[in-house]
Order: structure tokens, then C-alpha cells, then sequence
């Protein structure tokens, strides 16, 4: 956009150049020249910004993934960086249902629902999730805005339905620092144990889609077993503990 404004600036001074009397032919190119160098800065710095966000995020993915970034594709860069570090929590809840939709889910809104962000059913099997996706800038809490919806899904869902959280927590830290902390507040986690809640972080989600697609994992056979553990997941710090209930699928 801003490398066609350019081009507009300099078509519209050779116009007043060649149209114009006196003093405009000499002062609308000068003006024009001016406003392209500032434009030409701003893009400039944009592309600086671009280079060094991806830079940044391919340099994070590397610390966390054996895959080398340089292999991902380039569409997924922002699905993969509004997933770490969004910036709202529409777009996160953008970027998890382009990731079950990859992952071959059957994604969609929670028509009739209202307390619901999505519902997500398991392929070949009669089961379904009722999807909360919810940002946190720390740990999960139980304050959360979105706990008052997800009690009333509980209240609403259907006998084969069952609550799962998506929460993308700590997200102004690098994905290196988060492994040390605390993803799920200890209140939180006593709501999840009575009302059999499932629960994943959003770091978590973003390393089981790597194993899925690289045939690490059978990923519908790992939420078949979320879906059936009664009680709720209880992560103590670092995500490598919020799948100890299940110790033939990979975490690392």
C-alpha cells in the first residue's frame, strides 16, 4: 500500500511539473519528493519491524520445537504467533480453530449455545467439546471472565459434551520462561477436579499440532482420553506436567 502511494506521489509531481505555472511546478514536486522519503522511512522501518518479529518468532520456535522453523510455511507464522502471543482474544480464538480445523476436527460455532467460544467434535466418534478459549497475561485464574460462561455450559451441554479449555497464558513471556511457572491457579484447578473440566494451554496445543503432523502422535486418540478422563488436568508448573496421566504420548 504504501509503495503504491509512492508511485502515486511521484506520477502526480511529473504532472505538476509538466501542467503547472511558476512557482507550483517547482513547489508540488518538492512537496511530493518530501512526503515519498517519509513514506519511503515508514516503510522501510515496517519492514525492519516485520524481518525482526519473524526473526524473533522462528528463533522462539526453535527453543521449544527439534523442528527447524525455517521448514514452517509461511501462513502459519501468524496463525503460530497470535497463538503464543495474542493480541486479543477474538484473534486467538481465530488461530485455535484454524488449528483443529487442520488437524482435521470438525470446528464450528456453538450455535446453540451462547456460553460456548466453539464446539468441536472428534472424528468417527460421538463425542464432542464444548470450547472455551480464554487469554491470560499470568496464570489462569478463576476470576476469569470467561468461567461464569463455561459453568453455564456445564449447566447446558448435552450427555456426550464435554468442557475444554484453551488458555494461552503468561503471554509476555518468552516461550523459554514459561516452562517455569505456573499455568493454572490452584483455585481454578479445584473448580476443574469437580466440575471433570479438561484443560490445555495454548503453548501445549501449539506442540501437539507439531507432533500430529509430523506422525508423532495419533491426535484424535489423545482427545479420545482427555475426553474420558473424569477428573480434570491438573499442570503444577511447566506444561510437561499437564499430560503425566498419560505417559505413552511424547511430550518432548
Amino acid at each position: 500500500m504504501l509503495v503504491l502511494f509512492q508511485l502515486f506521489l511521484a506520477a502526480f509531481a511529473i504532472y505538476s511539473a509538466l501542467t503547472f505555472e511558476e512557482e507550483a511546478r517547482l513547489i508540488i514536486p518538492l512537496v511530493c519528493l518530501i512526503f515519498m522519503f517519509i513514506v519511503g522511512r515508514a516503510d522501510r522501518k515496517n519492514t525492519e519491524k516485520e524481518r525482526a518479529r519473524k526473526n524473533f518468532l522462528k528463533a522462539e520456535i526453535d527453543k521449544i520445537s527439534q523442528k527447524d522453523s525455517a521448514t514452517i510455511k509461511e501462513q502459519d507464522f501468524f496463525t503460530i504467533e497470535t497463538l503464543l502471543w495474542p493480541k486479543s482474544e477474538l484473534l486467538l480464538l481465530d488461530a485455535v480453530h484454524a488449528i483443529f480445523k487442520d488437524l482435521g476436527f470438525m470446528i464450528s460455532p456453538g450455535i446453540h449455545y451462547q456460553s460456548v467460544d466453539r464446539i468441536v467434535k472428534i472424528p468417527n466418534a460421538q463425542k464432542s467439546f464444548g470450547l472455551q478459549v480464554m487469554m491470560c497475561q499470568g496464570e489462569a485464574e478463576k476470576s476469569h471472565p470467561k468461567i461464569t460462561r463455561l459453568l453455564q455450559f456445564e449447566t447446558d451441554k448435552k450427555e456426550n459434551e464435554k468442557t475444554l479449555i484453551i488458555a494461552s497464558t503468561h503471554i509476555r513471556l518468552p516461550l523459554s520462561e514459561r516452562n517455569e511457572m505456573s499455568h493454572i491457579s490452584k483455585d481454578l484447578i479445584d473448580l476443574l477436579i469437580r466440575q471433570q473440566i479438561s484443560f490445555i494451554t495454548a503453548h501445549h496445543l501449539y506442540s501437539l499440532w507439531q507432533k500430529a503432523k509430523k506422525g508423532e502422535i495419533d491426535i484424535f486418540k489423545f482427545f479420545q482420553k482427555i475426553y474420558f478422563q473424569r477428573s480434570g488436568i491438573y499442570p503444577q508448573k511447566g506444561i510437561e506436567n499437564l499430560f503425566s496421566h498419560f505417559p505413552e504420548i511424547p511430550i518432548q
